[in-house]
């Protein structure tokens, strides 16, 4: 059996700072991710960025938006599906 060598809180720091990660969300899931946004309508898809624990950076209607967001914040991205 192997063992995890970092806690849960060094894990969700791992790339902190350095990586980010874009992936494609629905409007309607945006509300848990940026709560500070307006109402907006229902299944539409955005490009979004969020830092590697999951704390959101850029949302946008466009993908070399969200990349642009990245280099100015000098983060390294990966793509999730």
């Amino acid at each position: 059996m192997q063992t995890n060598p970092f806690t849960e809180l060094e894990f969700s720091r791992l790339g902190a700072g350095q990586v980010a990660y874009l992936r494609k969300v629905k409007t309607d899931d945006l509300a848990t991710s940026f709560p500070a946004l307006p109402p907006m309508a229902p299944g539409v898809e955005l490009w979004a960025l969020f830092a590697a624990n999951g704390d959101p950076i850029v949302l946008s209607d466009e993908r070399e938006n969200v990349l642009v967001g990245a280099q100015e914040h000098e983060l390294r991205t990966v793509m999730l599906q």
